[in-house]
């Protein structure tokens, strides 16, 4: 049997030039693994302006690369299709766009083989097991709710893929943190791996950039409402990035701190910030390129039932927090006349 083969050409830009070939492919086709785009290398399945090269070569800017697969080689036998419920926000023949519930998880691994979003997708449409994750080009925490994109075909998966390398793609996000913000501003701080413990990510000197950007939407008792965007998308960023400067995630296990009521709290509040077991974390706008038309696609996803609760006992908090001002005042004896 005959395997057919799929051609990637791809052009590196000017703010990868001096970088070693090895890690350029892995930023511009980062949905393959390092080791499988090595492989490919030394296979001589990838062609520098037409000629051989291995992994530690430098490449220029303007380098045209060629990288040849066979379909078999990007199939993903071991996920197999589930028939699991999802809720399409936009679909063609291109690309879907998917509003992944909180307490789904993106891509099977270790303790979830199964029941994915991955799983989910290619019970959806079983064409999608000849693409790496299945055309997965981003992902979310498996507690963090909202929009991801999915690419239908190769070239799909090309462009979307190079469109969040250079920034863009926008991703904007709402979350709801501890403690009471003055206003908005930026987090500039290099996120990698900590090096005590391999599930959560830190702020090291040595780490990848990544940048936050957030601003005020609404101000509560103790809590904050908060538009987040992101410029670049590492691990755990926003949770990570907001944690470091004292605002933790509201619901967040990882990077959240000790749990903790604030005072004069009302019961309802108390039980909903108990009960609220993730992140308050919401992917609620997603623009890019289309792949195929170029048009500027803009999606948006309200926040679900369990995070607009959230908000709503809150803003009951803070009304009840101001009828209690009030009162005190009306009881302080009026000055003497």
């Amino acid at each position: 049997m005959t395997s057919e083969f799929q051609v990637i050409d791809l052009t590196i830009p000017a703010e990868m030039a001096g970088q070693r070939l090895d890690s350029a492919l892995a930023r511009l086709m980062p949905e393959h693994s390092r080791t499988r785009l090595k492989g490919w290398i030394e296979a001589g399945a990838v062609k520098v302006d037409r000629g051989a090269c291995k992994p530690r070569d430098i490449v220029e800017a303007g380098s045209r690369i060629r990288v040849q697969m066979t379909t078999d080689e990007v199939a993903q036998p071991q996920v197999l299709p589930e028939v699991i419920a999802l809720r399409l926000v936009h679909e063609d023949r291109d690309v879907l766009v998917i509003d992944k519930p909180a307490g789904l998880v993106v891509h099977p691994g270790a303790g979830n083989p199964s029941h994915t979003l991955q799983n989910a997708l290619l019970g959806l449409d079983g064409s999608l097991a000849a693409l790496p994750r299945a055309g997965l080009i981003h992902r979310l925490d498996k507690d963090t709710s909202g929009l991801l994109v999915v690419a239908r075909t190769l070239e799909a998966q090309t462009s979307l893929s190079r469109q969040l390398e250079a920034r863009t793609m926008a991703r904007e996000y709402v979350a709801v943190c501890v403690g009471v913000m003055t206003g908005g501003g930026t987090i500039d701080e290099p996120i990698g791996r900590h090096r005590g413990d391999r599930l959560r990510m830190a702020i090291r000197v040595s780490g990848r950039p990544a940048v936050t950007h957030y601003r005020v939407l609404e101000r509560f008792r103790a809590h904050t409402y908060l538009s987040v965007k992101l410029e670049t998308g590492r691990t755990h960023q926003i949770r990570l990035h907001l944690s470091h400067i004292k605002y933790p995630i509201v619901g967040d296990p990882v990077y959240g701190g000790r749990f903790g009521l604030p005072r004069g709290a009302t019961p309802a509040l108390g039980d909903e910030l108990r009960g609220f077991k993730r992140q308050a974390l919401h992917a609620a706008m997603l623009g890019f390129d289309h792949p195929r038309s170029g048009e500027r696609l803009t999606l948006q996803s309200p926040v679900p039932p369990d995070f607009a609760q959230l908000l709503e006992v809150l803003r009951e908090d803070g009304r009840e927090a101001v009828r209690d001002a009030v009162q005190a005042g009306a009881r302080k004896p009026g000055r003497a006349r």
